[in-house]
C-alpha cells in the first residue's frame, strides 16, 4: 500500500483515539457529594445564611474566582474529581441542570450537620436531611434521563458517593452549650451513637435509590482550629482534647458502622477515610510538607485569626502554601491537596479502611 496512504490512515486513527475519549473516561461515570463548609462548592451562595464565602479573597487562588468553596483554592473533593479522571469540578446542587446530573452532583452546604438543628444560630443551610431529599430528586432526573429505574439503577451503583457530615454537629452544636441543649443530655459517647444511628438512616436512604459505592469521611481535629485555639486554648497553640477526644468517638464509630454495612449489604462497598490522622501528621510535622504554620489562619480576625472567618477583601497572608489553614475553621488549597490525594490513593495503611478510593473506584 502507498506511504502515504498509510499516512493518512494513521492520521484519522489518532484523530478518532484523541478525541473519541477512550484514554480520558473517568474511572467512575458519576460522583455525588453530601457535606458541609469543607466541601461546599456554591450551594450556600442564594441561601440567607453568615455561612457564605462567595468574596474574595477566598477563590484567591482558585481559576474562576470566588466560587462559594471555604478555601482559596481546592477542596479535597476537587483534588478526588481530578484523580478520578472527571475533566471538570462536580457541579453544586444549585446550579446543576438537565444532563449534568449524569455526571454527579456536590449537595453540601456550609454549616450542615447530620442533626437538623445543627447550625440554625448562622440560618439557612441544607441539613444533610435535606441533602438526601435533593439527591431522590436528582435520581427521578436520571431516571427520566436513561429511561427506565433499571436502567438508572445499573448507573449509579458504580458511583462514588462521598459523605462527610458530623463537624459541625460538635463545632455549632455540642460545643456551643449556650445555644444547644445536647451537651446537657448526652455524654460525648452517647452523643457520637444519636448521630450514627441518624447518619445510618440515611445512608440506608441512598442505597435504596441506588448507591453501591460509599465513602465514609471521618472528622478531622476540630480541637485544633484556629478558631478553637482563639476560645479555648491558653497559648494558642495547645488542642483542645476534650473536643478532640468527642471527634475520636464519633471516627471510632463510623469505622465499625462501616464494617456493619458491609456485612449487612453484600452488594455495596463502605470505605472510611481516616481524615483525622492524616490532619495529625501535618500538626505533627508540618516541615515536611512544607509548612511553617499550624494554629493560625492565613486569613481571619482577632487571636490566632481564629475569632471571625475572613472578611470581604481582607488580605490574606502572602504565604499562603505555608498554612495549614486557611481561615478559622477550613484548611486551605496547599492541605486539601495533601487530604485529597491520601483520600484517593492511600501512603500510609491507617490513612483509608478497608482501602481507598482508588480501589473503590476499580472494584
Amino acid at each position: 500500500m502507498d506511504q502515504k496512504i498509510w499516512c493518512s490512515i494513521f492520521v484519522v486513527i489518532l484523530v478518532m483515539v484523541t478525541f473519541s475519549g477512550v484514554n480520558g473516561d473517568p474511572l467512575v461515570p458519576c460522583y455525588f457529594i453530601f457535606g458541609d463548609s469543607l466541601v461546599d462548592n456554591g450551594n450556600n451562595n442564594n441561601i440567607v445564611s453568615l455561612a457564605k464565602s462567595n468574596y474574595l479573597p477566598y477563590g484567591i487562588d482558585f481559576p474562576r474566582g470566588p466560587t462559594g468553596r471555604f478555601s482559596n483554592g481546592k477542596t479535597t473533593i476537587d483534588v478526588i474529581s481530578e484523580l478520578l479522571g472527571f475533566d471538570d469540578y462536580i457541579p453544586p446542587y444549585s446550579q446543576v441542570s438537565g444532563q449534568q446530573v449524569l455526571r454527579g452532583v456536590n449537595y453540601a452546604s456550609a454549616a450542615a450537620g447530620i442533626r437538623d438543628e445543627t447550625g440554625r444560630q448562622l440560618g439557612g443551610r441544607i441539613t444533610f436531611g435535606r441533602q438526601v431529599i435533593n439527591y431522590q430528586n436528582t435520581v427521578s432526573q436520571v431516571v427520566q434521563i436513561l429511561g427506565s429505574e433499571n436502567q438508572a439503577a445499573s448507573y449509579l451503583s458504580k458511583c462514588i458517593y462521598s459523605i462527610g457530615l458530623g463537624s459541625n454537629d460538635y463545632l455549632n452544636n455540642y460545643f456551643m452549650p449556650t445555644v444547644y441543649r445536647s451537651s446537657r443530655q448526652y455524654t460525648p459517647q452517647q452523643y457520637a451513637q444519636v448521630l450514627l444511628q441518624q447518619y445510618a438512616q440515611k445512608i440506608r436512604i441512598l442505597y435504596n435509590y441506588g448507591a453501591r459505592k460509599f465513602v465514609f469521611n471521618g472528622i478531622g481535629q476540630i480541637g485544633c482550629s484556629p478558631n478553637e485555639l482563639a476560645q479555648r486554648s491558653p497559648d494558642g497553640k495547645t488542642c483542645d482534647d476534650r473536643i478532640n477526644s468527642a471527634n475520636r468517638i464519633f471516627n471510632a464509630g463510623l469505622k465499625s458502622l462501616v464494617d456493619q454495612l458491609n456485612n449487612q449489604f453484600s452488594d455495596a462497598r463502605f470505605i472510611y477515610i481516616n481524615v483525622y490522622d492524616m490532619f495529625q501528621d501535618l500538626i505533627n510535622n508540618p516541615s515536611a510538607f512544607g509548612f511553617t504554620n499550624t494554629n493560625t489562619g492565613c486569613c481571619g480576625v482577632g487571636r490566632n485569626n481564629g475569632q471571625i472567618t475572613c472578611l470581604p477583601f481582607q488580605a490574606p497572608c502572602l504565604n499562603r502554601n505555608e498554612y495549614i489553614f486557611w481561615d478559622a475553621f477550613h484548611p486551605g488549597d496547599a492541605a486539601n491537596v495533601i487530604i485529597g490525594r491520601r483520600s484517593f490513593r492511600s501512603q500510609k495503611p491507617s490513612d483509608a479502611y478497608p482501602f481507598d478510593i482508588e480501589r473503590l473506584a476499580q472494584i
